[in-house]
């Protein structure tokens, strides 16, 4: 089976319900992280169902803390638990950059037996590859954050299926054209300010990509839940709504 398992749905404030947004592309010979929030990415992986020695690659998509807070820590239960399999970890190289550096504060390089861990950076420019592989392509595309951040599209082999991520962002162009005619975009819905988008704006911007699904993430949970965020996205968009839960799984088989 090819899908993408949504690993967390909040916004930067994680909630008893919910952890912050991440999640992972599933096919047959590649498992792909997309971020590494807090401290239990392995914990999460196996709440799915996932095997971590199975992953093959990390996607990182910004430095913010609530989106690579717990790569150190992934790696390091890895290494704890044995992993010998080769990792990638792909980025711009504003954001690589600063993992590595953040890693370099534990002493990673020094860690014996470390599993081999190779970077790959992304070029900065619209629908610019960062895998090819038997089971996927995926492209990423530079959106509207207030750091260096990308989206993703992701077009799975077998079915020819195609989902795109917005990640964090203000409403763009780029995320438009990144999204054009894809099956399902999930795009954030964390409000209108600075860097972020509302419900509304999400749904504007899946009408304009013309797509056939809108999932919103990225939105506040629990106890900090504001209004009807579907019937919002549901003014400006005709299409299927839904919101993004942890633990959902999307098939593209």
């Amino acid at each position: 089976m090819q899908k993408i398992i949504i690993l967390g749905s909040s916004n930067a404030l994680p909630t008893q319900e919910s952890e912050n947004t991440h999640m992972v592309f599933v096919g047959r010979e590649r498992m792909v992280l997309v971020d590494a929030p807090g401290g239990n990415s392995i914990l999460r992986l196996e709440q799915a169902g996932l095997d971590f020695n199975n992953m093959t690659d990390i996607i990182v998509t910004h430095f913010h803390p609530d989106h690579t807070l717990g790569i150190p820590s992934l790696l390091m239960d890895m290494w704890l638990l044995g992993r010998k399999r080769p990792l990638n970890i792909y980025g711009l190289t504003y954001t690589l950059e600063r993992v590595k550096a953040f890693l370099d504060l534990y002493d990673w390089s020094g860690w014996p037996g470390l599993f081999p861990i190779v970077f790959y950076p992304i070029l900065a420019d619209e629908m610019s590859l960062v895998l090819d592989c038997s089971d996927f392509t995926i492209h990423a595309s530079p959106v509207h954050h207030v750091i260096p951040n990308i989206g993703l599209r992701t077009q799975f082999k077998q079915s020819h299926k195609t989902f795109s991520y917005s990640c964090d962002t203000e409403p763009c162009n780029e995320v438009v054209r990144l999204s054009a005619g894809a099956d399902i975009l999930i795009h954030e819905a964390a409000g209108e300010f600075i860097g972020h988008s509302s419900a509304k704006q999400a749904g504007e911007i899946a009408r304009k990509a013309k797509v056939g699904k809108l999932y919103l993430i990225h939105y506040a949970t629990g106890k900090y839940a504001k209004g009807d965020l579907v019937a919002e996205a549901r003014t400006a968009f005709p299409g299927e709504v839904a919101l993004a839960k942890d633990f959902m799984a999307l098939d593209f088989s």
